[in-house]
C-alpha cells in the first residue's frame, strides 16, 4: 500500500520564529556507525533537538509537527524507500536508480519542511542537483560542526518560509488575475448593431477588489428594430449575488430575444430567480424599457427599482412616471407588473441607474440620502455644463461620493441611451454612436 503522507500542522513547519527552539530530524543510515550527526550551537540561546531515522519509513514515523528541518543524508539507498513508494522520476523499468529517489521521497512526505542534504565533499554535483530539486541547502559530512548546522538549520528554515510565502504570493496574484478575468467577462456586451441609439454605462461593485456585483444591466437590439434595455439589482452584496445578478442578466437576454417583453418576462423571470437564489429572502429588483423602432416611444416596466431619467431637448431632465410599478422580483408569488407606455419624443437622453447612486449620505455626519430628487437636481447641473455619455456618468458619480463623504459601500451601476436629430445641439447631443460599448473598469 502506499505509504501515508503525514498531516501537516496549520502552520508550517517553515513559519517557525527566527530564535525560537527548533526541532531537527536527521535521516541516515550508516552501517559502520561512523557517522554522528554533531552537537547544534546557538548563540542565541535557542535549542536545536535532534531526531534520528534509520530509514523513510522510520522517518515518516517521527515526522511530527514539531518537526521544522530535515536533514537527509543523499547516500540511503533507493532501496530504502518504504514499500509502494512511487516518486517521479525513479526508474520502474530496471535502468540506472535515481540518485535523488531518497530526496524525492522526502520532498513529497514533506512539502512544507525544510530540507537539507547531505553528501561527501567529492560529490559537489549531485548536492548542487538537489538544490535543484528542491532542497533549502546541502552540507558535506567532512566540514559539518555544530556552529555550521546550526546556522545551516536556521537559514534553510528561513529559506522555506520565503520561498513558502513567495509561492502563496503567487498563487494569489494568478488567482486574483483569473477571478478578473472571469468577472470582465461576465460583464455585458451591449447588442446595438444598427440602432442609430448611443450607449454609455459606468459600473462600480462595492465589494472591494471586485469587478463584478450584485446590481446588473444590459441592451439589446431585436430584429424588428425595437432596443430593450434592462438594470437590475440583487439584494446583499457578495459573490452568490453578483452570480444571480450574471444568471438573471443572462436569463433576461435570451427571454428579450425569444420574444418576450413586459408582464410575461418579468414572471419569467421571478421564476428563474426563485430557482436559483440561495434562501427566499433573496429579491431583485428590475425595470426594463422598450424603445420603439422610431425611438419615439417605449414600453416602461418597474419591479421595485427606481424609475429612470429622461432629459428631452430643450427641457430639464425629470423621472418617468413610475406610480403603477409592480413589486421587486421574488417577493410575491403571484404578482404582476404593468407594461406602460411613455413618450420619449425626437431628441432625448435616458438615464437608468441603481439605488446605489442615490442612497449614498449628503450630510457627512447626518443621515439623509441624496434621493431620486436630490439625484435628478444635479444630474441637471451637469447637463447645465454641457457635460455627456462616461463624462457625464462619471461625474455624477464623483459627485455622489464626494457628497457621502468616502467611497460608497452599495454596488452602482448606471446606463445611458440617448437619441438625437441630425445637428441636433444641446444637453447628451454630442455622444457619438461609437460610444464605449463596455463600462469603464
Amino acid at each position: 500500500m502506499p505509504v501515508p503522507v503525514p498531516q501537516q500542522r496549520t502552520v508550517p513547519a517553515a513559519e517557525t520564529t527566527h530564535g525560537a527552539d527548533l526541532t531537527l530530524l536527521v535521516i541516515e543510515d550508516d552501517p559502520a556507525g561512523t557517522f554522528a550527526v554533531p552537537e547544534p550551537s546557538s548563540t542565541t540561546g535557542a535549542r536545536v533537538r535532534v531526531r534520528t531515522a534509520r530509514n523513510l519509513t522510520e522517518a515518516v514515523r517521527l515526522l511530527t509537527d514539531d518537526v521544522d528541518c530535515i536533514l537527509l543524508d543523499l547516500d540511503l539507498e533507493a532501496a530504502a524507500l518504504p514499500t509502494g513508494a512511487r516518486v517521479d522520476g525513479t526508474d520502474d523499468a530496471g535502468g540506472t536508480p535515481d540518485e535523488l529517489a531518497a530526496l524525492k521521497h522526502v520532498l513529497h512526505i514533506a512539502p512544507r519542511h525544510a530540507v537539507l542534504a547531505l553528501t561527501a565533499e567529492d560529490d559537489a554535483e549531485r548536492a548542487a542537483e538537489a538544490v535543484r530539486v528542491g532542497a533549502q541547502d546541502y552540507l558535506f559530512r567532512g566540514e559539518l560542526d555544530g556552529r555550521l548546522l546550526s546556522r545551516a538549520i536556521r537559514y534553510a528554515v528561513e529559506r522555506k518560509r520565503a520561498d513558502t510565502a513567495q509561492h502563496q504570493l503567487t498563487e494569489s496574484r494568478l488567482r486574483a488575475q483569473e477571478n478578473a478575468r472571469l468577472e470582465r467577462g461576465l460583464l455585458p456586451t451591449p447588442l446595438l448593431d444598427g440602432s442609430d441609439l448611443a450607449f454609455a454605462a459606468h459600473y462600480r461593485p462595492g465589494r472591494s477588489r471586485a469587478l463584478l456585483g450584485g446590481d446588473f444591466y444590459d441592451t439589446v437590439r431585436t430584429p424588428d428594430g425595437t432596443v430593450h434595455a434592462m438594470i437590475g439589482d440583487v439584494c446583499g452584496h457578495g459573490p452568490d449575488e453578483a452570480a444571480l445578478g450574471v444568471e438573471l442578466r443572462i436569463a433576461w437576454r435570451a427571454l428579450t430575444l425569444a420574444g418576450l417583453c413586459g408582464d410575461d418576462l418579468l414572471s419569467t423571470l421571478q421564476q428563474v430567480l426563485e430557482h436559483e437564489r440561495q434562501s427566499e429572502e433573496i429579491f431583485a429588483t428590475l425595470c426594463t424599457i422598450d424603445i420603439a423602432p422610431d425611438g419615439r416611444a417605449a414600453g416602461l416596466c418597474i419591479a421595485g427599482h427606481p424609475a429612470p431619467l429622461i432629459a428631452r431637448r430643450g427641457r430639464a431632465a425629470q423621472l418617468l412616471p413610475h406610480e403603477d410599478g409592480g413589486p421587486a422580483l421574488g417577493l410575491l408569488p403571484q404578482a404582476r407588473w404593468p407594461h406602460r407606455q411613455v413618450e420619449l419624443g425626437s431628441s432625448w437622453s435616458l438615464m437608468m441607474y441603481t439605488d446605489g447612486l442615490i442612497e449614498g449620505r449628503v450630510e457627512q455626519e447626518g443621515t439623509r440620502r441624496l434621493g431620486q430628487d436630490g439625484m435628478v437636481e444635479m444630474v441637471n447641473g451637469r447637463l447645465d455644463q454641457g457635460l455627456g455619455g462616461e463624462a457625464l456618468l462619471e461625474a455624477a458619480v464623483t459627485q455622489v461620493q464626494a457628497l457621502n463623504g468616502g467611497e460608497l459601500t452599495d454596488d452602482v451601476a448606471v446606463l445611458l441611451l440617448e437619441r438625437a436629430e441630425a445637428g441636433a445641439h444641446g444637453p447628451g447631443a454630442a455622444w457619438s454612436a461609437g460610444a464605449s460599448q463596455r463600462p469603464p473598469l
